[in-house]
């Protein structure tokens, strides 16, 4: 009533989740009038018509959308915090919470939502009655062995005194005051240290490597645990009001209040609407039903039932079982936003394992390292929006290794690929790329890769790049799409046998071990997700919509370029070399051709940058000319005609030249890019990307 534009509380009236007769009287311009249906009815009409669908299918989209997003929220902070959701069940509060929870659960293929009777306003009580807690840690920094625990008992004792004095000076007594201990460890070498109970040497090794496992997909057996610091914890409650024992307060079976029709995937559905405060215990309430309380309205959707229990708790249950949702395979637009979103988080969700494994500054904290999907041709699906010069060319590092080991991949396996002349960047940048199989098929049906920027590769001189080098080979190491792990088990002789190869090995070949094992966590992690997709939403139909999203991509760039002139500009270096580039756009295919032609010859120093790095380059400046939030993938290349002269500065010769992906290169294609195209270069930082 305040002429605001549609929401998911429009959304959720639309589809019958809420009840405007039961809805409080809170809207308008002094906050006491009741929910206007007409006008949400009159919006989504309109909209409707606009997307060629009815009002409840577009209000049912939305809601699909806004379920998606929501679960993969909750799906990024559990798996930063090792947990696996499907175990749990899902706590449901706040006022409108519970009119989408089973959708949510179905989501995290969660079976069970507990509503609190005070669900509306659980916040603010449970605040009221918080534990009281104290904790104290001491620095320990010492390798885990046997004789350590002598004096971790000590430190235990002495921690355990001082939080719960801390806890009884307000005003608990002794006896109330529980206390527990944890280790912090971590490998030896990393800075990722994971909490687990305290215990004998055996118990705390097995816990640590069952954490692990569950948090990152694997576990180092052959590496030392390092004590970062040991911790009490000593905490008592207050106990809460007792909330009043539910009795009955009818006779007689239980009856409706009202109905309403609830829209469900595409189908009406009678629903029952209920009075909280007319349940009694044990009452059983088969979805779809709505539930209405002073503080909420409880959607029970189809395939879920309800229980009222004596404590006021509502637990819900799904009675169904949840199959693969098979829907069709030709595009839909609210599937297709949906399908953005679940490639783009696996590919963040395979970042935060890579961040939290790594070892070295560079990956961890630098967080110089990308993570992407593929389809089963290895183009690029989606991305994490990490490093954008990593990001257009990993798909010809996968293709590289799908090329050379073509009928020889098996589960488990993984690769690993740094060569320029393959899609590499530069050295540093290591490429581990894993192909995805499922269920009995003997070829990959999906690929997952991840990029880092290893701290030290070798070379003539310490760090990533030599100032100086003239050949690859001064650059450091090179891996050409080498097979590193078989079968799931990790090569460690192989990989070290390559990182001590050539003139110029690796400084620190423990750290490029550790960083390739966080690699491949990560891909593990995507490939994973990638799998229970498939599981969830059918094979066919995760196979299709990496098309649709490509397809997708390529028609927002064609509708950028027929926005476009034709263009051209130069690009001088510090070293006097020009980047040239000529824009010309073809209105009628919509499509453009970006020639570099006239650019200056490859140059005998490392300022060169493979023909990979000027493609991200391109394909990072037009995806910064979309403003629709999509993933970077590789339709967005479809439209477009790329010519590097060979032998130049951006596609140098191999394996004579040298190429070290610099940043600087590659900064000044978009700058020259974003020139011809008359576009401010600052544009460049759009879209949460900054190029580097």
């Amino acid at each position: 009533r305040k002429g605001g534009p549609l929401t998911v509380t429009d959304a959720n009236v639309m589809t019958g989740r809420i009840a405007p007769a039961n809805f409080p009287s809170v809207f308008g311009p002094k906050a006491d009038q009741p929910i206007d249906a007409g006008i949400v009815a009159d919006k989504f009409h309109a909209l409707a018509r606009e997307l060629r669908t009815s009002p409840q299918e577009a209000a049912d989209g939305f809601l699909k959308i806004a379920v998606a997003n929501m679960a993969e929220a909750i799906k990024r902070i559990s798996i930063a915090q090792g947990a696996d959701v499907t175990g749990y069940a899902l706590q449901c509060f706040g006022g409108a919470g519970a009119q989408l929870a089973c959708r949510v659960a179905d989501a995290l293929a969660m079976r069970t939502i507990m509503i609190h009777p005070l669900a509306g306003v659980l916040s603010a009580f449970g605040m009221g009655f918080a534990q009281t807690q104290a904790r104290r840690e001491r620095a320990i920094e010492r390798v885990l062995e046997p004789a350590l625990l002598t004096m971790l008992e000590g430190e235990v004792a002495k921690l355990s005194t001082g939080a719960i004095a801390e806890v009884a000076a307000q005003g608990f007594a002794h006896p109330a005051i529980a206390t527990s201990a944890t280790v912090h460890l971590r490998y030896q070498g990393t800075d990722t240290a994971l909490a687990v109970p305290y215990g004998t040497h055996a118990e705390i090794e097995a816990r640590f490597a069952e954490t692990h496992r569950a948090r990152f997909g694997f576990w180092d057996q052959d590496r030392s645990l390092i004590v970062e610091s040991i911790a009490v914890d000593a905490a008592a409650q207050a106990p809460p009001p007792a909330l009043p024992r539910i009795e009955s307060k009818r006779s007689g079976p239980l009856k409706a209040h009202a109905t309403a029709t609830l829209f469900v995937d595409g189908q009406d559905h009678p629903a029952p609407i209920y009075l909280r405060k007319r349940l009694n215990p044990d009452d059983r309430i088969t979805g779809p039903a709505l539930v209405i309380e002073p503080n909420s309205t409880i959607v029970i959707d189809p395939g879920w039932r309800a229980h009222y229990r004596a404590d006021g708790n509502l637990i819900l249950e799904r009675t169904a079982t949840q199959t693969a949702t098979r829907t069709a395979t030709a595009a839909d637009p609210v599937r297709l936003e949906i399908f953005n979103a679940l490639f783009m988080s696996i590919a963040e969700q395979m970042g935060v394992v890579l961040e939290k494994t790594a070892s070295s500054v560079n990956i961890k904290e630098r967080l110089d390292f990308s993570c992407a999907i593929f389809d089963a041709a290895g183009s690029l699906i989606a991305n994490a929006p990490h490093m954008p010069v990593h990001l257009g060319s990993m798909g010809e590092s996968v293709r590289a290794v799908l090329t050379r080991h073509a009928g020889g991949m098996s589960p488990g396996d993984a690769f690993a690929l740094n060569a320029p002349y393959a899609g590499g960047t530069h050295l540093p940048d290591i490429t581990v790329v894993m192909p995805v199989f499922l269920g009995e098929e003997l070829l990959p049906a999906f690929y997952v890769a991840s990029r880092g920027h290893h701290a030290d590769i070798g070379g003539i001189s310490p760090g990533s790049m030599p100032p100086n080098s003239t050949s690859v080979e001064e650059e450091g190491v090179l891996f050409q799409g080498e097979r590193i792990m078989r079968g799931a088990k990790f090569d460690d002789r192989r990989v070290a046998a390559i990182l001590a190869s050539g003139p110029y090995p690796a400084r620190n070949p423990a750290q490029n071990i550790a960083d390739l094992k966080a690699q491949i966590a990560a891909c593990v992690k995507g490939a994973d997700e990638l799998r229970n997709l498939c599981t969830t939403q059918g094979r066919d139909v995760v196979a299709a919509y990496m098309g649709h999203v490509q397809n997708n991509a390529e028609e927002q760039v064609r509708r950028v370029i027929g926005a476009l002139d034709d263009g051209a500009f130069d690009h001088e270096m510090d070293d006097g070399a020009v980047i040239r580039v000529r824009v010309t756009v073809d209105r009628q295919t919509r499509s453009a051709t970006i020639d570099f032609t006239g650019t200056s010859p490859q140059r005998p120093t490392n300022f060169n940058a493979p023909r990979s790095v000027t493609t991200a380059a391109v394909l990072y400046v037009f995806r910064c000319l979309i403003d629709t939030d999509i993933p970077l993938n590789a339709g967005c290349l479809r439209p477009l005609s790329i010519i590097v002269p060979e032998h130049s500065l951006l596609n140098p010769s191999y394996p004579a030249a040298v190429v070290a992906g610099n940043v600087e290169t590659s900064q000044a294609v978009t700058d020259t890019l974003f020139g011809a195209l008359g576009v401010l270069a600052s544009q460049g930082t759009m879209n949460n990307f900054t190029f580097g």
